[in-house]
């Protein structure tokens, strides 16, 4: 019997090994989303049928052809927003419940070459514009720890999925935290990448002012890297292009850091952070010390900084998205869409130039670091329901849950949220790493 929670690099053993054939993998996957899913919601879409057809046609493959392949036979998922030309992508909305995308993401295709099995495509909220996944098409996505509270959003059926064994490794996306905040809802860890680590070819160049990125959601860091080594890599005319590696992430694990300086960031004035949320964050910052890094406070505010700017191009995005209803839409982002269409073009390049130079000064600020923590969230996952309060709070209250998130979206900075064990409700909580 197959392990749910099992480790990546484990599973290629039993398969390398053949402990284990990848139908029964894939039927072992397959049989527990079945069990699982009406429950949690993680997926909007299930596609057994094709994770069983990958898996037969993989067994076919020759040795010489496997050593090629670096997701031979794992388990795999994809967000409901990545475009999939053989599934439907509803992005979560019912004007697209039907959309059928006339190519596949890039990412996609990397996924399928890199020959993993899709098990199918994960819930989002409304074109991902909600930090928890409720209120559109998909239903709510249910936090495993806790199913009355939310998995967080807009990855939030990713990372539910990850969390409740429902496969190894999924992809997300962060426009604002979304890998991040469910990955520090469900305990799971979750990494938004460089600015241009990740294309989003073909669909569009950039998304929200370079706000926007995908990324991987998994059970460990290791299994990050191995996911990222897949999806990683430009696109001859992509707007953005990080640096190329020296070396693959996955190899840089076997690495123990130097003695680090550290900054750190507990507070906005943006909201107060709960008191479990910060107990948590100076534990692991005594570690961080007990392993002979150097940690300083940083006075710093980016949330405060960006927070204006920040909301103006957000809400400008989700209002071009074209809909032919809007008496369909969630009404949550339907408000977050009409805040958008009176942002005039004039105010809309002016926000973007301000979120560039606040992000010079931030990284300014930061440079002499090898790396900030924080809290990933400033309280661990809400009740489904709860978070807006009200419509018109909406942009307010969802800054105010990922203060800590947003601006490195805006920073274009890599961030991890990694777990950092349990509120006293026990709900997981978050500990975001932002690297350079």
């Amino acid at each position: 019997m197959l392990n749910p929670y099992i480790e990546v690099g484990h599973l290629c053993d039993l398969i390398t090994n053949k402990e284990v054939k990848l139908g029964e993998v894939a039927e072992f996957f397959n049989r527990r989303i079945e069990k699982l899913n009406p429950k949690l919601a993680a997926y909007m879409t299930a596609t057994p049928e094709n994770a069983m057809a990958d898996a037969a046609r993989l067994e076919k493959a020759s040795a010489p052809e496997i050593a090629k392949m670096p997701l031979y036979g794992i388990p795999y998922s994809l967000k409901d927003l990545t475009w999939t030309k053989d599934f439907k992508t509803t992005m979560g909305s019912k004007n697209y419940e039907h959309f059928q995308p006339r190519a596949s993401a890039e990412i996609a295709i990397r996924m399928r070459n890199a020959s993993g099995i899709l098990l199918g495509k994960t819930a989002t909220p409304e074109f991902g514009m909600r930090p928890t996944t409720e209120g559109g098409l998909c239903p709510p996505t249910r936090n495993p720890w806790n199913l009355e509270h939310t998995a967080g959003g807009s990855s939030g059926g990713a990372a539910c999925a990850v969390a409740s064994g429902l496969g190894p490794l999924a992809e997300g996306s962060d426009g604002g935290g979304s890998i991040r905040i469910p990955s520090s809802c469900c305990g799971t860890v979750g990494l938004k990448p460089s600015r241009g680590r990740v294309s989003w070819s073909p669909v569009v160049g950039e998304a929200q002012a370079g706000f926007a990125t995908s990324g991987p959601i998994a059970r460990s860091v290791r299994d990050i890297a191995m996911l990222l080594d897949v999806l990683a890599g430009a696109v001859v005319g992509d707007p953005y292009c990080a640096p190329v590696p020296s070396e693959p992430f996955a190899a840089s694990l076997g690495k123990r850091p130097k003695k680090l300086r550290l900054g750190a960031i507990l507070e906005s004035a943006v909201d107060k952070v709960d008191p479990d949320v910060t107990a948590a964050t100076e534990f692991a910052l005594k570690a961080f010390q007990e392993m002979g890094h150097v940690v300083e406070p940083v006075k710093l505010d980016p949330a405060a900084s960006l927070i204006g700017v920040a909301g103006l191009i957000i809400t400008a995005g989700i209002s071009s998205v074209p809909v032919k209803n809007e008496e369909l839409m969630d009404p949550v982002v339907r408000g977050l869409s009409e805040q958008g269409k009176n942002v005039k073009a004039a105010d809309y390049i002016n926000a973007v130039a301000q979120m560039h130079n606040i992000s010079r000064e931030i990284i300014q600020a930061l440079a002499p670091y090898d790396a900030l923590i924080t809290p990933t969230l400033t309280r661990p996952a809400v009740r489904l329901g709860t978070l807006p309060s009200s419509t018109n709070e909406a942009l307010q209250e969802f800054f105010q849950w990922c203060l800590f998130t947003f601006p490195f979206n805006a920073t274009g900075q890599p961030a991890f949220s990694l777990p950092n064990g349990l509120s006293k409700a026990g709900l997981p909580i978050g500990l975001q790493i932002v690297g350079r």
